[in-house]
């Protein structure tokens, strides 16, 4: 023990071996199976809770679980777009991308935000390599209309080539992917993704063992002004109903969809958790009570 102020006085030495032999099954359950992670925009804002997810990454592949992780940066686009002078415009909730904002995505999501993650995963001791959705082809994307509007450079996933994060976490490191894409074949735009979309995609392309959604939110609640209505576990089957009744609303429907969207497509769990909460990746891989809403 390096440091005595590293200790928790309120746990003696018998909760704390508790705590190791508890999470000791869940070590040995995820040691080499691959975890998607999507770092949300939101989430990313508290610096000191950033080194914290960062520390926690790092630690799950010191001890050999593969993560991949995927990131955000909407309101590290807005603050750039104001700096430049250019007002940001949505339409139905998606970002309208000009040829002008599309440059500004790609500066902030592949140049700034993605090397910042990598620099502070390498300081925190891990290993550490950055990617678009353009490096090697990883991800191909279209365009989309949204209700008929035209969204300028927004794109939607049609295909996941996971070859160079595959040959990555071969080698120990921890892929970190902005979601920047390539047009098809004979496109050479650029597309703005949904990271949360992409995320998904990438976790059934990988045949993930877990895809989790790390955001500003505490998961799904009965009640949005009471995080103690927190619903733990929700079934795919469910899901309709609780939009139906309006306890998943909003922003957490797009969410919930990707939960799916990976549930769907292979991933067998399923998260959104609260990345406000100091460790909470770590409470969630190693601990039977978990944090946030499991969609099963």
């Amino acid at each position: 023990m390096e440091e005595n102020k590293a200790v928790d006085p309120r746990l003696d030495n018998d909760q704390w071996a508790n705590v190791l032999v508890q999470a000791l099954p869940y070590f040995r359950h995820w040691v080499g199976k691959i975890v998607v992670v999507k770092y949300g925009g939101n989430a990313m804002l508290n610096e000191e809770l950033k080194a914290d997810v960062m520390e926690d990454i790092v630690l799950l592949n010191t001890i050999g679980i593969h993560v991949v992780l995927v990131h955000g940066g909407g309101p590290e686009i807005n603050h750039m777009l104001e700096r430049v002078g250019k007002e940001s415009k949505f339409v139905n909730g998606l970002r309208y991308t000009d040829a002008e904002t599309m440059e500004v995505v790609q500066m902030v999501l592949t140049g700034k935000l993605n090397k910042d993650i990598v620099g502070i995963l390498l300081q925190k001791g891990g290993k550490a390599v950055g990617l678009s959705g353009v490096d090697s082809g990883l991800l191909r994307a279209k365009k989309i209309n949204k209700d008929g509007a035209d969204l300028g450079f927004v794109g939607e996933v049609t295909q996941v080539h996971p070859e160079i994060i595959l040959s990555l976490i071969q080698q120990g490191f921890i892929p970190v992917v902005s979601t920047v894409a390539l047009g098809e074949d004979g496109d050479i735009s650029r597309y703005n993704i949904n990271a949360d979309t992409a995320a998904a995609k990438i976790a059934v392309a990988l045949n993930a063992e877990k895809f989790v959604q790390l955001t500003n939110v505490p998961g799904v609640l009965k009640d949005v002004s009471d995080p103690s209505s927190l619903i733990p576990r929700i079934k795919i089957d469910d899901v309709e109903g609780y939009i139906k009744d309006g306890t998943i609303a909003g922003g957490m429907i797009p969410k919930i969809e990707c939960c799916m969207l990976a549930r769907n497509g292979g991933v067998p769990r399923t998260h959104i958790i609260d990345g406000r909460v100091p460790h909470s990746l770590l409470i969630e891989m190693f601990s039977e009570r978990g944090i946030g809403t499991m969609i099963y």
